[in-house]
């Protein structure tokens, strides 16, 4: 910031370097170790001294003009061409490669990285403390913004993962019994996708593309994770006798009308409480029921 004015990030953009096959200036540093022993050989014989060494001038510049230009390109590997600090370029063909030695060389490997981030502790949206963990599967697609728009590409991406992880595990509930938000736990797709959209836009200003991205932990912190379990059983067994009383109404509702549409039996209105309180009992009871014969009346 220079008075009070932000000084913006020079974007750099992968280009093609013009370097050469390094085979052709194999054969030239070869023939420039000939003239140089050429030379050599008629030193002794004292004819042409100065022919002999111009040979060896010239070969011995050849052989230090060439050989430092030499580099070996792997696949997927590339490298960028400076000239006294600009770039100028980006070699990707593979095989022996040849540039000017005054040109600087600075190999990047543009494979798949596989990253595994450590155990963070965040806050999800209710602002309980949760353990997270994420796979990134990731790759440089331009070395030019990986190397000079960023100053260490490689412990960028790890301070970016960590600070993705971050928003994304603040952002959604670790759970929601109910199933009416997005949770951390229940949607991994959905959350993951998220995680990947966040992680290329933070890294997309080194050249770095997300090529699979998920979570390998997600549960809540050690001090809480025994009090959120109980919480958890109590929310399953509240759910599931909601669940279970909902079925036995329906139940007792269907075999109240059906016994009066068939005349099976006349009740009033104590009977058909009697019986409602009765099959409920049944219905929702969590052990077997025992049945109890009645000789009397409902009313003795």
């Amino acid at each position: 910031m220079a008075k009070d004015k932000v000084i913006a990030l020079t974007a750099t953009g992968e280009r093609a370097a013009s370097t050469l096959s390094g085979y052709p200036m194999l054969f030239v540093a070869l023939l420039g170790v000939l003239m140089d022993g050429y030379g050599v050989a008629r030193l002794p014989a004292g004819d042409s001294v100065i022919e002999s060494v111009a040979l060896i001038i010239v070969g011995t510049i050849l052989f230090v003009l060439v050989i430092p230009g030499f580099y070996m390109l792997q696949p997927n590997q590339a490298v960028a061409i400076t000239l006294f600090g600009d770039y100028r370029g980006t070699d990707r063909v593979t095989g022996l490669r040849w540039t000017w030695p005054w040109m600087g060389k600075k190999k990047v490997s543009v494979r798949a990285n596989n990253f595994i981030s450590d155990r963070i502790k965040v806050n999800d949206l209710r602002g309980n403390p949760i353990e997270m963990a994420a796979q990134i599967m990731w790759r440089v697609v331009d070395s030019a913004q990986a190397l000079f728009d960023v100053d260490d590409y490689k412990q960028f991406v790890r301070v970016q993962v960590e600070a993705a992880i971050r928003t994304i595990g603040s952002r959604y509930p670790y759970d929601d019994f109910e199933h009416l938000e997005i949770t951390l736990r229940g949607n991994h797709d959905e959350v993951g996708a998220e995680l990947r959209t966040e992680l290329q836009a933070r890294l997309a200003v080194a050249g770095i593309t997300i090529d699979e991205c998920g979570f390998t932990h997600l549960a809540y912190a050690t001090e809480i994770a025994g009090a959120m379990l109980r919480r958890q059983q109590a929310q399953a067994v509240v759910a599931a006798r909601k669940t279970l009383v909902e079925g036995a109404v329906g139940m007792v509702e269907m075999a109240l009308e059906q016994l009066s549409a068939k005349n099976v039996v006349e009740l009033d209105d104590e009977r058909r409480a009697a019986m409602v309180s009765n099959l409920m009992v049944v219905l929702c009871g969590e052990r077997d029921t025992q049945p109890v014969v009645n000789t009397g009346t409902l009313y003795q």
